[in-house]
């Protein structure tokens, strides 16, 4: 396993005209030191998301490894993982995969596999991966997770 050790930051639907509303903020959470999104997923004027990213570190190789795993606590909603390689050009191309985030801290695996291609044909290179999300997602909803630990699974 290869722990990241990531530099969060909050991006919002309110970059192509949206209107949900959030922040990112680190603190404790039920006992960890955690990145915590939370806010309110409007779809009002073609919005959606609220989202905390992290571009990969350089060192990292994930390559080297058959996913992603992070530990979570949530509100027990849906929320999409997003992988994007430096062979997708445009902001809305990106890998896929949902999770439900419980009430506890729970490690969740996603192995590079269950990652769905969203507007793009390019086969997901795991070498090339530049950036990972946490989004709120494609439906009004409130957004609550805070995530303790990220890295790349054997």
């Amino acid at each position: 396993m290869q722990d990241l050790n990531p530099e969060w930051e909050y991006v919002a639907d309110t970059v192509m005209g949206g209107v949900s509303t959030g922040r990112l903020s680190h603190e404790e959470v039920a006992g960890r030191e955690a990145a915590r999104l939370t806010g309110e997923v409007s779809l009002d004027n073609n919005g959606g998301f609220v989202q905390m990213a992290f571009d990969v570190p350089q060192g990292a190789d994930p390559s080297a490894h058959s996913g992603v795993v992070l530990t979570v606590y949530g509100n027990g909603a849906t929320y999409d993982l997003r992988l994007r390689t430096t062979d997708l050009t445009r902001p809305w191309q990106s890998y896929r995969a949902t999770f439900e985030a419980p009430a506890e801290w729970t490690e969740i695996r996603l192995p590079f596999t269950a990652f769905e291609a969203n507007k793009t044909d390019a086969p997901f290179d795991a070498g090339a991966l530049r950036r990972i999300g946490v989004l709120a997602y494609g439906a009004e909803m409130t957004a609550d997770i805070a995530v303790s630990k990220i890295g790349f699974h054997e």
